[in-house]
Parts: C-alpha cells; sequence; structure tokens
C-alpha cells in the first residue's frame, strides 16, 4: 500500500497562543513537510486549492514545482484540482510541466470543491456545478491520452487538431477524483476510468463500502480493467506514543478546526469534547491514536475497500510544525512499514 500526507494549507490561530503564522510561512513549511516526508521513505505529498483568505494555497501546481526542487522520489498530487472552475487545457499545462520539473512524479485528484468562491472569481455558474465538472474531466482525460486534440463542449471554445504541449515525462500523468458525499460521484470515476480517492472524516467507515462498489461496478460495466484501477483513502491524523496522549493533545486544534470550518460555512455550530472523543474513538475513520491504532484502523478500512492508498491530512487546526514533523516521521517510520508488510501480495515463486 502506499501511505502519504497531505495538506490544505489552512491558516488557523494555534488554540494554545493564539498566534496564526503568515501565507509564506504556511508554504515554506508545506515545502519543508514535503522534504521530511521524502527524506522518511513515505510515498506522496499532495497539496490542495483553494480561493479563499482562510487558506495558503490556491495554486497547487506551482508548490508542488517548488517541492519537486527539494525532493527525490516522493509523488507529488494536488489534493484537489476544483476541476469545475480549472480550464482543463491549462491544467494540464500545469502538471505536464510539474511533471518534467519532477521527472515524472506529477499526479492530480480532481474534485469539485467544498467552497463556491471559485465560480464568480473565474466566471462560471455555479448553476452548472456538476455538467462543468463532468465536461473538463472528460476534455482533461483526452488531452491526457493524445498530443493532438479535437473536441467541442458547451463551456468552452471547442479544439481543433490543436497540440498540446508539453507532454509529460510518464505515458499520462495518473488521475483520480476525489469523492465524499454522494455514490454518483463514485460512478463517475468508474465511469471514466480514473482512480479513485475517498474523503473519510469521520464516522464508521463502513458507510463508504457502497462508494468502492459503485465504482468498480460502473468501471466494468464501462469496460474499463479492473486491475489497472486504484483505489485510495484519505483522512485526518494524528499519531503519538500512546492513544491516550494523542487523542489528548489532538482535541485542542480538531476542535478548533471544526469551529473554524464551520465559520467559513456560515454556522455557529462547534464541536463539543463528548463529540469529539465518539470522533476519535478506536472503530471510527478518524486517525487519532498510537502507532499500533494507526495500523489497526487503516488495515480495518483495508479489509472493508481492498484500496492501495491511504493520505493522511496531519495539519489541521493551527498545530505547530514541531508536532506535524513528529506526525511524519511515526507515520513512516512506525505506520507505514507494519501496514506495508500486513497487505503485500505474496510474491510468486
Amino acid at each position: 500500500m502506499e501511505i502519504g500526507i497531505y495538506t490544505l494549507a489552512d491558516l488557523c490561530r494555534n488554540p494554545h497562543t493564539g498566534e496564526m503564522i503568515s501565507a509564506r510561512q504556511r508554504i515554506r513549511e508545506i515545502v519543508d513537510a514535503a522534504k521530511l516526508a521524502d527524506e522518511a521513505g513515505l510515498d506522496l505529498f499532495g497539496v490542495g486549492e483553494h480561493h479563499r483568505s482562510e487558506y495558503a494555497v490556491s495554486a497547487p501546481a506551482v508548490v508542488l514545482s517548488s517541492i519537486a526542487q527539494v525532493t527525490k522520489r516522493i509523488k507529488l498530487t494536488s489534493a484537489t484540482s476544483v476541476l469545475n472552475t480549472l480550464d482543463p487545457v491549462r491544467l494540464f499545462e500545469d502538471f505536464a510541466t510539474l511533471d518534467l520539473l519532477s521527472d515524472g512524479r506529477a499526479e492530480i485528484i480532481a474534485g469539485r470543491g467544498s467552497f463556491m468562491e471559485s465560480f464568480s472569481l473565474f466566471g462560471y455558474d455555479v448553476n452548472q456545478y456538476d455538467e462543468l465538472f463532468e465536461e473538463h474531466l472528460e476534455l482533461f482525460l483526452k488531452l491526457n491520452a493524445a498530443d493532438k486534440v479535437t473536441w467541442s463542449g458547451r463551456h468552452r471554445p471547442a479544439l481543433r487538431h490543436a497540440d498540446i504541449a508539453p507532454r509529460p515525462v510518464q505515458a499520462d500523468i495518473p488521475v483520480w477524483v476525489g469523492v465524499g458525499n454522494t455514490t454518483d460521484s463514485a460512478a463517475r470515476a468508474g465511469r471514466f476510468g480514473t482512480h479513485l480517492a475517498i474523503a473519510i472524516l469521520g464516522g464508521d467507515p463502513y458507510r463508504f463500502k457502497p462508494f468502492v462498489e459503485v465504482y468498480r461496478e460502473a468501471a466494468k460495466q464501462a469496460g474499463h480493467l479492473q486491475e489497472k484501477l486504484k483505489v485510495g483513502v484519505t483522512g485526518h491524523m494524528y499519531v503519538a506514543k500512546t492513544t491516550k496522549q494523542a487523542r489528548r493533545e489532538y482535541a485542542p486544534y480538531y476542535m478548533n478546526y471544526w469551529r473554524e470550518i464551520s465559520r467559513q460555512r456560515g454556522s455557529d455550530s462547534h464541536l463539543t469534547r463528548a463529540d469529539y472523543e465518539w470522533m476519535s474513538a478506536p472503530d471510527t475513520a478518524l486517525f487519532v491514536g498510537s502507532s499500533q491504532q494507526i495500523v489497526e484502523k487503516i488495515l480495518h478500512q483495508h479489509e472493508l475497500f481492498g484500496h492501495q492508498r491511504f493520505i493522511a491530512q496531519v495539519d489541521i487546526g493551527g498545530i505547530p510544525f514541531s508536532k506535524v514533523a513528529d506526525n511524519i516521521e511515526r507515520l513512516a517510520t512506525e505506520v507505514a512499514p507494519a501496514v506495508r508488510r500486513a497487505t503485500r501480495k505474496e510474491q510468486p515463486c
């Protein structure tokens, strides 16, 4: 199983000190985290896209290109690219360039985004939310497959034998579709033959099993080879020496994160300590605990989904970089080896 980390580059005040770092420092720390993850032996590093002042990154390809220069082997992905409001040609050019700079390490997780600001910012109609995503995904996959493309759709100018350059080092850039709320999105990923990335941020992970089943069935019906399609799980994670320590240390940051998310969405709801204790229990999808507890949660989900990738978000709610670095180290040296051993397929004699 591939194991990595991702960031959405949220800018939150430290709940203990009340301090909030600048966007410049946040991006520098993201680059440093990627370098640590690469050196520690993790497989993947992701950077998300937002267009709000509460987040430091609006251009993942730019940040990932900087990361490419200080890393050697780790795969570099968006997490996610908001494909509804991104021009597919520009997106392909950006990530093909990243692929050249990184010697073939670029990937994309395409998603529909949880905020709507990008629609007015880039001149798109929010009422066309779903059809924009589908059309842009269709075009991106065509660009990914050929260096000359003829295409027409409803929401952008047609292409007539257009040169699509530069071409990536890889034969094509791996594309994942990120889903979190509806099986329709999982079915779309299967129909288009992309990989599937499921955001499981809490609750009982069993409720996401239908997403994987729908995805694989849609891919089968569309004629895509099952062995070429991958499933990934993304989630929040905090790991410490003991589960008790992890749950105690993470509580202020996690509750701070949810308070800030609620505010951004115009709500005054908040997470109580009792809510947090339930959400971080051993049988839930929130990855909080000792290294062994995290291993057990990942393997439990692997029994449900048979997935090939796990990506953890370890830097939410104003967590200081020292704790982020410690989480990267524990994930790479204690969690990942155990998970890989348990999920490694037997090699033929």
